[in-house]
């Protein structure tokens, strides 16, 4: 299901292997600000250069929390300046709308269909008192291409870069 309505909100024709960078917010935006900032998204990679040539990028705020930006890069590498600038925009819409896209201790758990978040350091009790277990879907945001974008974005927390961080058995009561 959510794979499916992911690939539809993605550009078809970008290249599997085109570049992925997710940002996470604080919070979730309500609908004014979503079309706000997709506004100012459609603004920034309509126009995105690297060294005076044309981008082939993309980005939208996904499911209302994650701002996703996309370079296709089958005929034109992105420059370190060129990241740059799509990190000035994140930055900027950070300011705007007072939230957070680079806290890396913040978690994102689907927990009944609903993106739920948790420090870093509430994830082993949330496991304890049965919250979240090891099938729950943890939003993975270290995804680099498309194709993981699409195939490992959300995985379950045992497959996931946390598992061995954490002890996925609940605690004892």
């Amino acid at each position: 299901m959510f794979t499916q309505e992911l690939t539809s909100l993605l550009p078809t024709d970008f290249n599997d292997n085109a570049r992925v960078w997710v940002y996470q917010s604080s919070r979730a935006f309500i609908e004014k600000e979503e079309k706000e900032i997709n506004e100012q998204l459609f603004q920034f990679y309509s126009q995105w250069q690297s060294h005076g040539t044309p981008v082939k990028g993309w980005a939208k705020l996904l499911f209302k929390q994650f701002v996703v930006v996309i370079a296709d890069e089958t005929d034109m590498q992105v420059s370190g300046c060129s990241t740059d600038s799509s990190v000035r925009v994140i930055k900027s819409i950070e300011r705007q709308y007072d939230v957070n896209f680079f806290d890396r201790m913040m978690l994102t758990f689907l927990v009944k269909n609903k993106a739920e978040m948790l420090t870093f350091g509430q994830v082993q009790y949330a496991i304890d008192k049965g919250y979240i277990n090891k099938d729950t879907r943890l939003f993975n945001n270290v995804v680099t291409n498309k194709k993981e974008l699409l195939e490992n974005w959300l995985v379950p927390l045992q497959e996931s870069w946390l598992a061995g961080r954490v002890s996925l058995e609940k605690a004892v009561e």
